[in-house]
C-alpha cells in the first residue's frame, strides 16, 4: 500500500503544477492587448504536458524528459484516446521548444494563445476523468 500512496502523491504533484500553469495562462489572457501570447502558449503546453505525465505515472509508464507532446502521447496505451490532433501536438510542442526562445518565427497571436488554452482545458478534462479522485482533490499549491 505505501507504493500506491507514493504514486498518488506524485500524481498530485504533477496535477498541481499543471493547474498552476493553466491558472497562469488564463490570468495572462486577461491582459488583452498587453498579453504575452507566447508565454500563454508555453503555459498551456506545460499544462497539457504535465497532465499527460500524471497519467503516465498512474500507469507506471516511464517517460523521458521531453516537451514533445507527440512523443509523450506515443507512450500511452492504445486503448486511451487523448483529444489532440497531430497539428495541435506540433503547435503545443513549438510553444515549449521554439517560440519560448528568441528566433526567426511568426509571433504567437492572442487568438492562437486563446486556442492553446482551450486545448489545454480540453485535455485537462479528459485526463482528469482517467485519474483517481484522491490526487485531484488535494489542495492546489
Amino acid at each position: 500500500m505505501p507504493e500506491l500512496h507514493k504514486v498518488m502523491a506524485v500524481i498530485g504533484e504533477w496535477v498541481a503544477k499543471a493547474e498552476n500553469d493553466l491558472k497562469a495562462a488564463v490570468y495572462m489572457l486577461e491582459m488583452h492587448d498587453e498579453c504575452p501570447a507566447d508565454t500563454v502558449g508555453f503555459h498551456a503546453q506545460q499544462c497539457v504536458e504535465k497532465y499527460l505525465k500524471a497519467f503516465l505515472v498512474l500507469k507506471r509508464i516511464d517517460f523521458p524528459k521531453t516537451h514533445d507532446i507527440g512523443r509523450i502521447l506515443a507512450l500511452f496505451p492504445e486503448d486511451v484516446r487523448v483529444p489532440l490532433t497531430a497539428e495541435e501536438q506540433r503547435t503545443l510542442t513549438n510553444y515549449a521548444t521554439v517560440t519560448r526562445y528568441p528566433g526567426d518565427y511568426e509571433p504567437v497571436t492572442l487568438s492562437e494563445a486563446k486556442r492553446a488554452v482551450r486545448i489545454a482545458r480540453r485535455v485537462r478534462r479528459q485526463i482528469r476523468k482517467l485519474l483517481p479522485k484522491e490526487p485531484l482533490s488535494r489542495r492546489q499549491q
